[in-house]
């Protein structure tokens, strides 16, 4: 049986590499540089944002308090106008891109454990790399990748973002794949 404390090297050896990578995927070749378009009247949706001082969170435009709602005239002319939107506001301030890297490191790391658990769950120590491989492999492919669609069908963030984001996805899952494989317990 594989124990927690033989997860560790693996979870962090592929922390490190899926952080790298994606530093390189977003500030080296700058991949999803374009996802982000500036609004034409950034200026007055700012001021019209600041006037009602929304703090940090989730926001929905058209908004609607009770399903009940949905359905009457007022709304739906709402959504026939127009803007459909969801809106994330973050604390107002210079960004911390450290807090950022701290937190998506951790997660980095929270996915490897998590496929090493499944792995350990799964797997006998000593088994073939490519086992370990395809089993962490999917496990992590679905940590990293698998909201994607979910935030495309709700959300209406666009497919193509989506099926980009799961090309990240799936390459840090390969990384983190490679690495269980590589640093299995009990194999040679």
């Amino acid at each position: 049986m594989v124990e927690w404390s033989e997860l560790l090297l693996p979870a962090l050896g592929a922390s490190v590499l899926v952080f790298i990578a994606s530093s390189v995927i977003h500030m080296v070749l700058q991949l999803h540089k374009a996802e982000y378009r500036k609004l034409a009247n950034e200026d007055d949706v700012r001021a019209a944002l600041r006037a009602g001082a929304p703090a940090p969170g989730q926001y929905l435009v058209p908004h609607c308090a009770d399903p009940k709602e949905m359905g009457s005239p007022e709304f739906v002319r709402k959504l026939e106008e127009g803007v459909n939107a969801v809106v994330y506001v973050r604390p107002t301030g210079q960004v911390k891109l450290g807090q950022f890297l701290a937190k998506w490191f951790a997660y980095t790391l929270l996915v490897g454990l998590l496929a090493g658990y499944v792995a350990m769950a799964t797997l006998p120590r000593g088994v073939e790399y490519l086992t370990v491989f395809r089993v962490v492999g999917v496990t992590a492919w679905l940590g990293y990748a698998w909201q994607g669609p979910s935030d495309s069908i709700w959300m209406g963030k666009p497919w193509s973002l989506t099926a980009r984001s799961m090309v990240d996805g799936l390459v840090y899952a390969l990384l983190t794949a490679g690495t269980f494989a590589w640093l299995w317990p009990g194999t040679a």
